[in-house]
């Protein structure tokens, strides 16, 4: 697609397209899809191990989304295509582009915006709170502040915080769970876009994770049941105010498009 027809759609003239990329197959856009269809985004997903990122143009979508997965962002020898995937987020970036990274994806935002990201000693697996920072309780994120709140944090990885970003916010077990890279750009360490349902996959999917790290599976299941209703409902009302504050819009809201 030409550069000028890109434009075109931001500023309002076409369709407007999402591009997600996944890592495996379980951990897809989930909770996100639906806020997408109601802004009349069509989404396309990439599975990053499969399909050739080298052929995606940077600036091509309207937005980007770049989900986990059970993998370091360091471990390019195993797994090249992270090389690849990383000069897309790098060039993304520095285009000042719509830029959602969750989990390995806010790892990847990390590693391209030049910060390092390594192995934390511990398995954050399960629900707990985040705190916000002071910017993080004026941003987007507000919602996730609530009382008793939890999130669902999976990952045995941490980033230091890039030079540049704004630090959003923290958890007991890692000082850096988000941080927004301009007014485009948001990273996520934690997940609030599956629910319990979804969650079923995950733990046959990542079973020797799980029992490796000690967390019974019917924990992690009681747990979700009964905490990801309310996270779900936060994280929708951040992801629909970060949305909002790109100018993607719901469809009959009035309101102008990108």
């Amino acid at each position: 697609m030409s550069s000028r027809a890109a434009g075109d759609r931001r500023r309002g003239r076409g369709p407007r397209r999402a591009t997600v990329i996944s890592h495996v197959a379980c951990e897809d856009a989930g909770l996100l899809a639906p806020l997408l269809a109601e802004r009349g985004i069509a989404v396309r997903t990439l599975l990053a191990p499969r399909d050739d990122l080298a052929a995606l143009d940077p600036t091509e979508p309207d937005l980007l989304i770049v989900l986990g997965g059970p993998i370091g962002v360091y471990e390019t020898a195993a797994h090249p295509f992270l090389r690849r995937e990383t000069a897309l987020i790098e060039a993304r970036l520095a285009a000042d582009l719509p830029t959602l990274g969750i989990c390995l994806g806010a790892q990847l935002m990390a590693r391209a915006l030049g910060a390092r990201v390594y192995p934390s000693g511990t398995k954050e697996i399960g629900w707990a709170p985040i705190a916000l920072s002071g910017a993080g309780r004026a941003s987007c994120l507000a919602p996730l502040g609530a009382a008793g709140l939890s999130v669902l944090h999976w990952h045995g990885d941490m980033f230091d915080m890039p030079r540049g970003a704004v630090h959003l916010a923290s958890s007991a077990a890692c000082a850096n769970q988000a941080f927004a890279w301009g007014t485009r750009g948001l990273a996520l360490q934690f997940h609030l876009e599956t629910d319990a349902a979804a969650l079923e996959a995950w733990y046959v999917a990542h079973a020797v994770e799980l029992a490796a790290a000690g967390i019974p599976v019917e924990t992690l299941r009681a747990e979700s049941g009964r905490l990801a209703p309310a996270c779900n409902a936060a994280g929708r009302r951040a992801m629909d105010a970060w949305l909002d504050s790109l100018s993607i819009h719901r469809r009959g809201s009035g309101r102008a498009g990108p």
